[in-house]
C-alpha cells in the first residue's frame, strides 16, 4: 500500500520526476489544459520543469507550417499541441537510430529519445533519425509547482518508453501507459473520468 496524499486519498509508490518520465493526468486533475494529458518531462531544476503534452494531436499539418520536415515526421503527419506555453514556437522529439552516433541539433533527454532543433538541416539528420514529432508549445512549472500538483493527486508519474511520443493512438495513450504498470496502479487504467462515478 502506498502513502495518503494531503485529501487522505491512499497514493502508490511514486517514480521521481526527472527528465523522461511520463505525467499521467489523474482523472482528478483541476486544469483543462491538460485533463487526460501525457506530459513527457524533458527538463527538471531548481528554476521548475518543463514538459510536452504527447498526446494532442491537431488538424494542423507538418507540412503546412515545415515543408522540409514533412517526410521525416511519424504519422500521423500533423502538429501536436505540446502544451498551453509558448504556442506560437514548435519543438521536435526525435528518436535515434544508435545513441552512438548523436547528430548537430540534437540533445539526448533519456537514451535515444531527445529534442532536435528544428533549424538543423534535414539533410545532417535525416540518417541518424528512427522517430519524429513536433509540437507547438509546451508545458511549464514553476519551482515547486509540480511537487505540489503530484503531491494533490493531479498526476500519476511513471516511467516512459522510448516510443511513447510517437504512438499513432493518441487518445488512448494515458489509459495504455498506466495498464503496463506494476500492481495498483495497472488498475487506474480504468477508472473513469469523473471519480464519482468509481
Amino acid at each position: 500500500m502506498g502513502a495518503q496524499d494531503r485529501a487522505g486519498r491512499q497514493t502508490h509508490d511514486v517514480t521521481p520526476v526527472r527528465p523522461g518520465v511520463l505525467l499521467v493526468a489523474q482523472p482528478e486533475m483541476g486544469d483543462p489544459n491538460f485533463a487526460e494529458s501525457v506530459v513527457l518531462v524533458l527538463d527538471v531544476d531548481d528554476e521548475g520543469a518543463l514538459g510536452v503534452v504527447i498526446n494532442r494531436p491537431s488538424a494542423l499539418l507538418v507540412a503546412t507550417v515545415f515543408e522540409e520536415w514533412r517526410d521525416l515526421v511519424d504519422a500521423p503527419e500533423v502538429l501536436f499541441r505540446g502544451g498551453p506555453v509558448g504556442a506560437d514556437g514548435a519543438l521536435a522529439l526525435a528518436l535515434l537510430r544508435d545513441s552512438e552516433q548523436v547528430p548537430q541539433g540534437f540533445r539526448p533527454v533519456v537514451g535515444r529519445l531527445g529534442v532536435l532543433d528544428l533549424e538543423t538541416p534535414t539533410d545532417l539528420v535525416e540518417t541518424a533519425l528512427s522517430r519524429l514529432r513536433i509540437f507547438a508549445g509546451y508545458a511549464g512549472w514553476g519551482p515547486g509547482q509540480l511537487e505540489d500538483e503530484i503531491a494533490e493527486g493531479a498526476w500519476y508519474v511513471v516511467p516512459s518508453r522510448p516510443e511513447d511520443p510517437f504512438g499513432v493512438e493518441a487518445e488512448g495513450l494515458g489509459r495504455a501507459v498506466l495498464r503496463r504498470q506494476p500492481g495498483e496502479l495497472a488498475w487506474h487504467s480504468t477508472r473513469p473520468a469523473d471519480s464519482g462515478l468509481n
